[in-house]
């Protein structure tokens, strides 16, 4: 009879601990961290999307209430953005940052890498963080909340893409290696399926377009990950970063066209 309750308990303490690792990972909520391996690492980046859900909701409450004390758009936006990056710690940015340096110096494998890992960041990576936040800012001033939050959802289910199983690890230990392909083909559709679904809601009157805009950020961040593989050898901590500011920026900057 033991032996029989053995095995949920294990499978429920392991989605606890991913959950666990999704928030405090993706978040700077201070939850107490439990055990943190690849199978809590595979849950974590299955279970992305539904924190950038809980993400983008915070954000357009945040947006609205601006909106409706009568601030400019471009500050309710500007102060938007600065508001998800504070509540991810900066996490992803700074990923964006180190990759766009690393991809800019044309090096490749170790060279590329070693790039990736110094703590400066150079002009190509200060170009990226200033064209990424500009270009959210001001997508953010021409949408509307179920927007928001379709961005948010879409930007950590490149997470997810991101972890399928295939994609290598570029190095043998950090957090690329920790996550690289722990997800199964099976829950990278569930997850794509169920932010598509919560997209036909982004645009009032043309449902067609939220699941548009997903789409073409996920093509974006398949692109990405296929020239980080050929030039790093597979995926780090920064190229998740990299992803997930990837497909947010697509996605707003899709959701405001027509």
């Amino acid at each position: 009879m033991a032996g029989t309750q053995t095995g949920p308990s294990r499978t429920n303490v392991r989605v606890l601990d991913g959950l666990r690792l999704a928030v405090t990972t993706l978040t700077v909520l201070p939850l107490r961290a439990g055990r943190i391996d690849r199978s809590a690492a595979a849950v974590a980046m299955t279970v992305a999307p539904a924190v950038g859900v809980l993400l983008g909701l915070v954000l357009a409450g945040l947006l609205e209430g601006l909106r409706a004390a009568g601030s400019p758009a471009l500050v309710s936006a500007a102060v938007t953005v600065a508001a998800g990056a504070l509540l991810t710690r900066g996490l992803h940015l700074d990923g964006l940052a180190d990759t766009v340096d690393a991809f800019g110096s044309y090096r490749t494998g170790p060279a590329a890498l070693e790039i990736m890992k110094k703590p400066d960041i150079g002009p190509f990576g200060v170009a990226a963080l200033a064209v990424t936040v500009l270009t959210q800012a001001a997508a953010i001033t021409e949408v509307g909340p179920w927007a928001l939050v379709t961005a948010w959802a879409t930007g950590r289910l490149a997470l997810t893409i991101a972890c399928r199983r295939g994609v290598p690890a570029a190095r043998p230990d950090g957090l690329g290696a920790m996550v690289a392909s722990t997800v199964p083909l099976g829950a990278v559709l569930v997850a794509a399926t169920a932010v598509a679904a919560l997209a036909a809601t982004a645009v009032p009157g043309r449902p067609w377009q939220g699941p548009a805009a997903v789409a073409g950020a996920l093509f974006a961040v398949v692109l990405l990950l296929r020239h980080a593989v050929r030039r790093f050898g597979g995926l780090t901590g920064d190229v998740l970063g990299a992803a997930v500011e990837t497909a947010t920026t697509v996605t707003l900057v899709a959701l405001t066209l027509g």
